[in-house]
């Protein structure tokens, strides 16, 4: 039976809350492997003069642990 490990990580982007998921898969990828699932937990935007400037996302990632 498979172990799942889920890591907690907070990422943002200047485009949209989309590419702020990208972006935290995309730097998890680089030393965590097996990533099964993303759990987005919560969703902010940073607000300048009126204007969304950044968008920020909590995610829970999920992956299996191997040997």
């Amino acid at each position: 039976m498979p172990i799942v490990k889920v890591i907690e990580v907070i990422s943002s982007s200047e485009k949209s809350i989309d590419d702020a998921i990208r972006n935290a898969v995309s730097e998890v990828s680089k030393t965590i492997r097996n990533i099964d699932s993303v759990y987005v937990k919560d969703i902010k935007a940073h607000v300048k003069d009126g204007t969304v400037t950044t968008f920020g996302v909590v995610c829970n990632i999920s992956f299996r642990v191997t040997e």
